[in-house]
């Protein structure tokens, strides 16, 4: 199939290139912001949110328990339902929406006024959580049309910021990393037209695709299940590498695509190794990391706090070529709508 770029024009496709000044402004904001007041003497943080902004959280979970906090996620869902009981007088909840007004967020709002202390992180300052928590975290994206990817990324930005200020690190350092993001994501996305073209032809024929991580990756392997079926209706899934060892692996074909992220040093021979075995039991697999060969699914090196965010970008790739393949405007709603207003 030749690719022809107009087939993926429109907001979704606006939002993807305007990422990088959404980092920028985003950073910029945080550079600002006064470290929260008030919020030690806590036991346990909880940290929650839906869809991407529970994936978000995951780099930033692993760093609250490499220092020492008893760290637990849960989708805010979930939470409201069955783990109410970890909302204690001495629970610190972190709690990320996009929009700051999801049916779960005002939910948990009500349930935990006056019970616990909330940090809220959203992209929208007028909404409950913002106006609602101890301590607000702004990010700085503007409005985005329809599947998450630039909240997504200024996200990740401010969690990555709020991690290094609850950790007791560096912030003057944190916040200079966190400016390589921008060029960075530009980077990547200079000759998309190109790149998506490649995918086009790579994944023409592909009917399962899984994208897969450990580690601090996790954010990208479940965001991007959740992305190229929001924008592509595509099924696909995202899991850790292990888990798709674990059973998925058995649906291992010529029309079966594996995105592997390379991602933490500790584990990355592993995931190397997962790709060369998908290859080799006959299915596509690639893998995404700084040293790759294929400028498709090389990401730029960056600092780590960083990495989470370039991590994303060769699945929001994936999405534009899917939705070409199946004369799909990308990120075009049918049955959801923006903010989701109904449990």
């Amino acid at each position: 199939m030749r690719f022809d770029p107009a087939a993926v024009e429109g907001p979704y496709l606006r939002d993807l290139l305007a990422q990088p000044r959404a980092l920028e402004d985003t950073v910029a904001a945080l550079c600002h912001v006064s470290a929260p007041a008030n919020l030690g003497g806590f036991d346990r943080i909880v940290l929650t949110g839906m869809g991407a902004s529970y994936h978000a959280l995951q780099p930033l979970q692993i760093q609250l328990v490499e220092h020492g906090f008893p760290a637990v996620a849960y989708e805010t869902s979930e939470l409201i339902y069955y783990y109410p009981a970890v909302l204690t007088a001495r629970t610190l909840l972190i709690a990320v929406s996009q929009s700051g007004r999801s049916v779960e967020i005002v939910r948990l709002l009500d349930a935990a006024a006056g019970r616990v202390r909330i940090v809220g992180v959203t992209n929208t300052p007028d909404s409950p959580l913002a106006m609602r928590a101890d301590f607000t975290l702004p990010t700085d994206a503007g409005a985005e049309s329809s599947v998450s990817c630039k909240t997504y990324v200024a996200t990740l930005a401010a969690l990555a910021w709020l991690g290094e200020t609850l950790c007791g690190g560096d912030r003057k350092q944190v916040e200079a990393a966190l400016r390589e993001a921008a060029p960075a994501v530009e980077s990547y996305w200079s000759g998309w037209e190109a790149k998506v073209g490649t995918l086009v032809e790579l994944l023409d024929g592909v009917r399962a695709l899984f994208v897969t991580g450990r580690g601090t990756s996790m954010a990208a392997a479940g965001l991007g299940g959740l992305t190229l079926k929001e924008s592509a209706h595509f099924h696909a899934e995202g899991m850790t590498c292990s888990a798709f060892r674990h059973g998925p692996f058995e649906m291992v074909g010529p029309d079966v695509f594996v995105l592997v992220f390379a991602g933490d040093p500790q584990t990355a021979a592993l995931n190397e190794g997962l790709v060369r075995d998908v290859r080799q039991a006959g299915g596509k697999a690639a893998l995404a990391g700084t040293e790759t060969e294929d400028s498709i699914f090389r990401i730029p090196r960056t600092a780590p706090a960083v990495r989470p965010i370039v991590e994303v970008l060769p699945v929001q790739m994936i999405s534009l070529a899917l939705a070409a393949l199946a004369g799909h405007q990308p990120g075009k709603f049918r049955l959801l709508t923006k903010v989701t207003t109904i449990e």
